[in-house]
């Protein structure tokens, strides 16, 4: 892991376009970028021409040492960034963003055999996606697995790039909330302490696991995991709320 000093940079905007029904996929170059380890984020800043000042703190969905960085926005009605950033922000548009940031919600490849649990809910995956991909792109031997809930098939960040990475190091499942995709084999339903532990890697193997997502979410998976016997060093856990 290469320790990288956070700093303020002008990221201009290459390409937005739409990821899910209220989220956006946004593409930055920012030509100063130091690189970044997967789970990183940054502070997205914006400025009014009144001078006022907003910003907030969203997950990079990229990593490594490249200067392209990649953003999902889910809109929060209310929040005072993220609509901008899903309706108005266009490309050739430039905008701030302070990073990266992050020491303690990161993956690196290392020499460490246990595997790697990700749990995600909505769009928690963020960071998340860019571990597995940094995982799919090295030679670390460690089998990965990401147990993601979300509300509906339209609702999923990055369905192509994900399903595209299972093999035998990377295993995708997922629980759908409210709709399901045609003849998918269990009903829509909220994740649970049974769903959870039939899914994630047992607390034997002592796994390695990331959390992402609403607050409520994260505090439950995490208690819902400790009460199964994995040990909470082992957890890490990021939560999120309006931005």
């Amino acid at each position: 892991m290469t320790r990288r000093s956070p700093a303020w940079h002008v990221a201009t905007v290459v390409e937005s376009r739409p990821e899910t029904t209220t989220a956006r996929r946004i593409e930055l170059e920012v030509p100063t970028w130091p690189g970044n380890d997967a789970g990183a984020h940054v502070d997205v800043r914006l400025t009014a021409p009144d001078g006022y000042q907003a910003s907030r703190s969203y997950s990079l969905a990229s990593s490594g040492a490249g200067t392209r960085l990649v953003l999902a926005v889910d809109e929060v009605p209310e929040g005072e960034v993220s609509p901008f950033l899903v309706h108005d922000l266009r490309a050739g548009d430039q905008i701030e963003v302070h990073g990266p940031l992050g020491a303690f919600f990161i993956w690196h490849p290392s020499d460490d055999p246990s595997p790697v649990q990700l749990i995600a809910g909505g769009s928690g995956v963020v960071p998340l996606f860019a571990m597995a991909s940094a995982h799919a792109a090295s030679d670390d031997p460690a089998p990965f697995r990401l147990l993601y809930s979300v509300r509906s098939p339209q609702d999923v960040f990055f369905a192509d790039e994900v399903s595209a990475l299972a093999d035998d190091r990377f295993r995708l499942d997922t629980v759908y909330t409210r709709r399901t995709p045609p003849a998918w084999p269990e009903p829509p339903g909220r994740l649970t302490p049974e769903r959870l532990r039939n899914a994630v890697f047992s607390p034997l193997e002592r796994p390695r696991i990331y959390v992402c997502g609403p607050t409520p979410f994260v505090e439950a998976v995490a208690g819902w995991l400790v009460d199964a016997g994995h040990d909470p060093v082992r957890v890490r856990t990021e939560r999120f709320g309006g931005a």
